[in-house]
């Protein structure tokens, strides 16, 4: 036998190896990146949104949101009176990432400080390699047993 059909042969069970680590493992590393970028901005705004922090809640706000309120000073204020449980949340669990063509839906899952629950769907736009919050819409969790 040559020696270009030795190395040939050895070489088989390393591109065996390869080509089912290609197809077994999954692509969750970049699903968990994705999952910890958009978790990151959302925390980071419940956070300024705690600390009266109207900069930094704007900052992670899309472009969309600053054109509808026009200052981070009314952008709280809206927050404060229309969404207390993403203002004061006493308790956050991330629930589900739905993924769409343009966006992602976040679902997190909010204690308010009177402490009902609530189910925040959380409008996230790329913009740039960053996440940005589009919106939230709040609906009563369900309770459940």
């Amino acid at each position: 036998m040559t020696s270009s059909l030795l190395q040939a042969r050895a070489a088989l069970p390393v591109l065996f190896l390869v080509a089912v680590l290609v197809f077994l493992v999954p692509d969750s590393p970049q699903a968990d990146d994705k999952d910890s970028a958009i978790q990151t901005v959302i925390l980071e705004q419940i956070e300024a949104f705690a600390n009266d922090d109207e900069e930094a809640a704007w900052g992670v706000a899309s472009e969309g949101i600053k054109q509808r309120f026009g200052s981070s000073e009314v952008f709280l204020s809206m927050v404060k009176e229309a969404y207390p449980a993403v203002h004061r949340a006493t308790s956050i669990e991330f629930v589900k990432r739905v993924p769409h063509d343009t966006f992602e839906i976040q679902v997190v899952r909010l204690q308010g400080p009177e402490g009902q629950r609530w189910d925040a769907y959380y409008r996230m736009i790329p913009v740039e390699g960053a996440w940005k919050i589009g919106g939230v819409q709040l609906q009563k969790a369900d309770p459940g047993i």
